[in-house]
């Protein structure tokens, strides 16, 4: 149940930033400030990289009650892989 209401979250925000770039869309067909636009991106950047860590964050947390011994090691390596090439 609680992978069910982790997923759903992470769909809602994504929802959330679908929102976001669709607004951007339509500031840049109004022909807003660039600052604005900015402000939205950043805005946009931010919430992705939550959504990522959090993505990260669940396989690690997955990886490390489920697997055991050398399979265990090489998911916290996938894991950190997977973080320094988000970063």
């Amino acid at each position: 149940m609680e992978r069910d209401k982790t997923v759903q979250d992470l769909i809602n925000r994504m929802k959330r930033i679908e929102g976001q770039a669709r607004g951007v869309q339509r500031m840049l067909e109004e022909g807003r400030h660039c600052e604005e636009l900015i402000v939205q991106l950043s805005a946009m950047r931010a919430a992705i990289g939550k959504v990522a860590l959090a993505v990260l964050g669940n396989y690690l947390e997955e990886c490390l009650l489920t697997g055991v011994g050398e399979e265990r090691e090489k998911a916290i390596e996938r894991a950190k892989e997977l973080f320094l090439k988000f970063s």
